[in-house]
């Protein structure tokens, strides 16, 4: 399974995928998250699948609406579609949780596949965000991710420029040089 693990050595955080879509035929896609204290994913949603969390290791915080719940080992929560939702760690030491996807998502699984691919090769700024603003949008786009509230303003932008980035044939560099799986 190593070759499924991969790291981010700006968030300090590692991801191994369990179950991709080929594997479970789109039912599901599961990975299990080493997240280092203060990393995490800010307030987002996803339109076409859910998000569950299972707490394996430490405490991991996550926030459904309104609400931040601190998960400890054996407990868990879901993020339903159109669910406002964030996860984080705030612990004061690293985390294991296991997020499963229902249905998969391809794009999410190539979208960390592909963002940490840049963080590794020193392509991402000091937040681990891509450089490239073309690549930075098409991997908000192909991730199926959703900015709530006043932020959504953004999001017009960012999928014109991730049309861009596949006119430009950004979309299939990143494919070529950084999906393994």
């Amino acid at each position: 399974m190593s070759e499924r693990r991969i790291y981010n050595p700006i968030q300090k955080d590692s991801v191994v995928f369990l179950k991709t879509s080929a594997d479970t035929n789109g039912e599901y896609t599961l990975v299990e998250v080493e997240l280092a204290d203060g990393g995490g994913v800010g307030l987002h949603y996803h339109k076409t699948y859910s998000e569950k969390f299972d707490c394996l290791e430490g405490e991991v915080q996550i926030g459904l609406g309104k609400e931040i719940y601190g998960l400890q080992p054996g407990q868990s929560a879901t993020a339903h579609p159109n669910m406002r939702h964030l996860f984080r760690n705030r612990s004061g030491k690293p985390c294991k949780f296991r997020v499963e996807l229902r249905p998969a998502s391809v794009g999410f699984e190539r979208s960390l596949q592909i963002g940490y691919g840049l963080a590794s090769d020193g392509l991402c700024d000091k937040k681990g965000f891509p450089k490239d603003r073309l690549a930075l949008a098409w991997l908000f786009d192909i991730s199926e991710s959703n900015l709530p509230g006043w932020m959504s303003i953004f999001e017009f932008i960012l999928r014109k420029q991730a049309k861009k980035a596949i006119a430009k044939g950004t979309d299939r560099a990143l494919m070529e040089k950084y999906v393994r799986f």
